[in-house]
């Protein structure tokens, strides 16, 4: 049986105390408990550390030998206990934080720097997907996630829900008439994506099963995530919209489309409809201050359905969950929420 660390310090503090009565008082332990503790190391070790007399007690050559080495131990103990401590009130380290690039580029970035300045000792990474990421298999902290979640083994902290918007900019409407109608919608150019095919399906009312023929499709390849371009608001509040995610997700209308033009990116869409390349269906969160300036118009909000999907950040489950991970889900939280 290996020396124990409770070992260690009743021999250290009775040499202290002067005392076994002393120790176990210092120690809030029976004296009994210490003398047994004291005979057991004794006994591991094989020697005899203290010689103990009715008036006091004294240390042998190996007695004197282990204290040294005893000490020694302990204090590194109480080292590294108190860097564990100035770690969780300090957090430090790298966190890694992967989300598509039309989040991490309108949500994620513009909050940053605020972040770095608040936590300087974190060494931030963000990297984007078009997919979902193994978390595991690239050592990801924090992923965010548009959708309903499939992975039950993923913690995960609500951070809004999603609305797309039809859109187009000021020079393609004054070249190609603004759409007033669905039936007017399908005679346009329309921007989708590559994939998944359901991002293809915009949320206006009144299109069961309607289908846009356009003419031939040109694919823009780019390293963001379709998935987010068709999904995330300037985030309403996730708690209040959860029964209306449901019913959104689950209804099968749609005005579902053949796009002229595609890209695999929400980014590279909202470019391409910046461009006044044709008409485009974004997420609210990449196209609000291009709304608000005027870059971009919104066409048939009278047409509009409530389609909303929730945002989470997802995180692997833990017992104590790093100090890192959990100021980073606090501050983009309450930043999100304040964007709302």
């Amino acid at each position: 049986m290996k020396t124990s660390t409770d070992e260690l310090l009743v021999f250290v503090t009775v040499i202290d105390a002067g005392s076994i009565t002393a120790a176990a008082e210092k120690l809030e332990q029976t004296v009994s408990g210490v003398s047994r503790a004291l005979t057991r190391l004794e006994k591991q070790l094989g020697v005899a550390l203290i010689l103990r007399t009715t008036r006091r007690l004294q240390l042998t050559e190996e007695g004197e030998l282990f204290l040294e080495r005893a000490r020694t131990i302990l204090a590194a103990m109480e080292d590294a206990e108190e860097a564990v401590a100035r770690h969780r009130e300090r957090p430090s380290g790298r966190l890694r934080v992967d989300a598509a690039t039309p989040f991490m580029l309108h949500c994620i970035v513009p909050h940053m720097a605020a972040f770095a300045a608040r936590f300087p000792e974190i060494q931030l990474e963000l990297t984007s997907n078009e997919r979902i990421v193994d978390l595991l298999e690239q050592r990801v902290d924090i992923a965010i996630r548009i959708g309903t979640l499939q992975d039950s083994t993923l913690h995960a902290r609500a951070l809004g829900v999603s609305r797309r918007r039809v859109v187009a900019s000021p020079a393609y409407l004054a070249a190609h008439g603004t759409p007033r109608t669905l039936a007017q919608l399908r005679e346009h150019r329309l921007i989708g994506f590559t994939a998944p095919v359901q991002l293809n399906r915009w949320p206006l009312s009144g299109a069961r099963r309607l289908d846009v023929n356009a003419t031939s499709a040109m694919t823009a390849r780019s390293s963001a995530t379709s998935s987010v371009a068709a999904q995330a608001s300037l985030l309403d509040d996730a708690e209040a919209e959860v029964e209306a995610e449901v019913k959104a997700e689950a209804a099968p209308e749609g005005f579902a489309i053949h796009p002229a033009l595609a890209a695999s990116s929400g980014e590279t869409i909202r470019q391409l409809a910046l461009a006044g390349a044709g008409v485009a269906c974004l997420s609210d969160f990449m196209t609000a201050a291009d709304r608000a300036a005027g870059r971009l118009v919104t066409l048939l909000d009278d047409a509009l359905v409530a389609e909303r999907q929730p945002i989470h950040a997802v995180y692997y489950r833990s017992a104590a969950l790093a100090a890192r991970v959990q100021c980073f889900l606090a501050f983009i939280g309450g930043r999100l929420e304040n964007q709302a």
